[in-house]
């Protein structure tokens, strides 16, 4: 059982990542690390398969309990920050991770502003403060490298009509139409984690991905880490149904100039040329309303919040009529001027 914790060497308090500087800062005496020019405390680690969920703190001596799919957290008696590191080597050690930019007060405040600009939110839900809980979570995800070979045969049909004399004609050419088409597409992400819900996790895109940094534990200390429970096989279909639609909008593009195209075959085959195991930064919100509760996710690098609040019956109602309305008067004003006699 590996428990890594991080220690100031000036005052012994303890050390968690700072969203702001980047650093791994002492919350008492103010001293700073750079994370990369720290050792790698993992780095000697052997993974077991055999994983233990029961840990020591090293502070205070508390029996730390986890699910088996923590791979950082607090302990509840002292408070410390630890990383429990035999979940983090071997084949569950993240290749990269971006680290988190937002700080908690941040990403609160945030999260307020955006309920006020809920146009069709209740005003109750929009001015009470009723956050039941914000954690600062690395999501585990797998960043893949795709290459597809595309094949495509259709029908193409161009229309022309003329007239010669007295007479209209209207002329339709048939063409083959055959695309090979080869295309890559790099980082497509997809969240790894059981817990997460998929939808809410591919809405908050996008990472900057340029933000990537070489795994290191430190960048976990005061976070909550999760790692993975699918591999990046058992993922790669939603990863090739994510590109499904760019390979759709990208053979449609190359088929303009008909006026109808019919596919009669279609063929994708799709290589993975990179999967990374990643840690990307999410700030969960729990949030209580009239007896329900609601969950959102912020993007802890570009503050991007996603997530469904509830919506006012009456705010509804109101909306709906001003847009009949608004759209009977345009009528009308377009009818005015045209001369006629709308209503």
């Amino acid at each position: 059982m590996s428990v890594v914790d991080y220690k100031c060497p000036n005052c012994g308090g303890g050390m968690t990542f700072d969203s702001e500087s980047g650093m791994l800062s002492c919350q008492s005496c103010g001293r700073k690390d750079d994370i990369e020019q720290l050792p790698n405390s993992l780095k000697h680690a052997v993974f077991s398969g055999n994983e233990a969920k029961e840990y020591h703190c090293s502070s205070c001596g508390a029996v730390i309990m986890t699910e088996a799919e923590t791979t950082a957290t607090s302990c509840s008696f002292c408070g410390s920050s630890v990383v429990l590191g035999d979940r983090l080597t071997g084949k569950l050690a993240p290749a990269m991770v971006i680290p988190f930019s937002i700080s908690k007060d941040e990403a609160q405040k945030a999260f307020k502003k955006w309920c006020k600009n809920g146009r069709l939110t209740p005003a109750g839900f929009m001015t009470a403060n009723r956050i039941k809980s914000i954690t600062g979570l690395y999501v585990p995800f797998w960043l893949y490298d795709l290459h597809s070979n595309i094949q495509v045969q259709a029908n193409g049909t161009k229309v022309r009509t003329y007239t010669s004399g007295d007479y209209s004609y209207t002329e339709t050419q048939h063409f083959d139409v055959y695309r090979h088409i080869l295309a890559d597409y790099v980082k497509i992400p997809v969240d790894a984690s059981e817990k997460m819900n998929d939808r809410l996790m591919d809405m908050l895109e996008p990472f900057p991905y340029d933000r990537l940094k070489s795994f290191k534990a430190p960048y976990l200390a005061g976070y909550i880490a999760e790692k993975y429970n699918y591999d990046a096989e058992e993922l790669l279909p939603r990863a090739e149904g994510r590109i499904r639609s760019y390979i759709d909008s990208y053979i449609q593009s190359t088929m303009t100039g008909y006026q109808t195209v019919t596919y009669r075959h279609k063929d994708v085959r799709t290589a993975v040329r990179r999967a990374d195991y990643v840690l990307l930064p999410v700030w969960m919100v729990q949030y209580d309303y009239k007896g329900e509760k609601y969950t959102f996710a912020m993007n802890g690098q570009t503050g991007k919040v996603v997530g469904q609040p509830p919506l006012s019956k009456g705010k509804m109602a109101w909306w709906f009529t001003g847009v009949f309305f608004a759209s009977l008067l345009s009528l009308k004003a377009l009818s005015w001027l045209m001369g006629g006699g709308f209503w």
